[in-house]
């Protein structure tokens, strides 16, 4: 379950990477790859959760998890700047990112 979860996390962040920048450069991120982003990272926190539910996560599961929750509760915060049509600031842009390849990378040393 572990391993599903990050290869979804795997594929949100190459499209995150796209996402930034456009942000990054002042331009307006595509929607519909915003909503891929946000649907396969929200699968890999649904991955995880079952694994936590389950007791079969390590205490290194958790604390990625935690990275991530907060990195998507970040997400929603930059939608909300997409749907009133403004740029979001870039700082919270990087710190989204940041934290996202922070719980990822806590993730992977599980499985390496």
């Amino acid at each position: 379950m572990l391993t599903l979860a990050l290869v979804a996390f795997a594929i949100a962040a190459v499209g995150g990477l796209i996402l930034a920048a456009h942000v990054l450069r002042g331009k307006f991120a595509p929607w519909a790859l915003s909503l891929l982003h946000a649907g396969l990272g929200a699968l890999g926190l649904v991955l995880l959760i079952v694994q936590l539910v389950q007791g079969s996560a390590s205490k290194g599961v958790l604390v990625g998890f935690a990275l991530l929750l907060v990195a998507a509760l970040g997400g929603f915060f930059l939608a909300s700047f997409h749907l009133r049509k403004q740029l979001p600031p870039k700082v919270v842009v990087v710190v989204h990112a940041g934290l996202a390849v922070a719980g990822f990378l806590t993730l992977l040393s599980q499985v390496l």
